[in-house]
């Protein structure tokens, strides 16, 4: 098959129009190679959902908090917070931690 027969052919003459080539380049260029790229808007896309999913994220955490801040409010919630968080006490009162077998390995781990 010689390049005359090739040019006889129905879609060489298609391909070959200097329209189509030109339509051609112009698509690959707008699908890779543009800053407004498919591939920069498909990683922008990626990037929006996740920023999206963290920002629901800190908003369920948001709510949480401003639940416990509410709940802060009475002050007998506020001493068992204190105590059970930071550990604090009344005077002449003692505290006793007790810690698991469990625990004792992990903290061994991590060190």
């Amino acid at each position: 098959m010689g390049f005359k027969e090739l040019r006889e052919k129905r879609w060489f003459k298609i391909i070959s129009n200097k329209y189509v080539l030109i339509l051609l380049v112009f698509g690959i260029w707008m699908l890779f190679l543009d800053s407004n790229s498919w591939l920069v808007h498909n990683e922008l896309d990626e990037e929006l959902d996740e920023l999206n999913n963290n920002k629901a994220y800190y908003q369920k955490e948001i709510n949480k908090d401003k639940a416990i801040i509410e709940g802060l409010n009475d002050s007998s919630e506020l001493e068992k917070f204190a105590r059970e968080e930071y550990f604090m006490k009344r005077e002449g009162e003692e505290i006793f931690i007790i810690e698991y077998e469990d625990s004792l390995k992990k903290n061994e781990e991590n060190e």
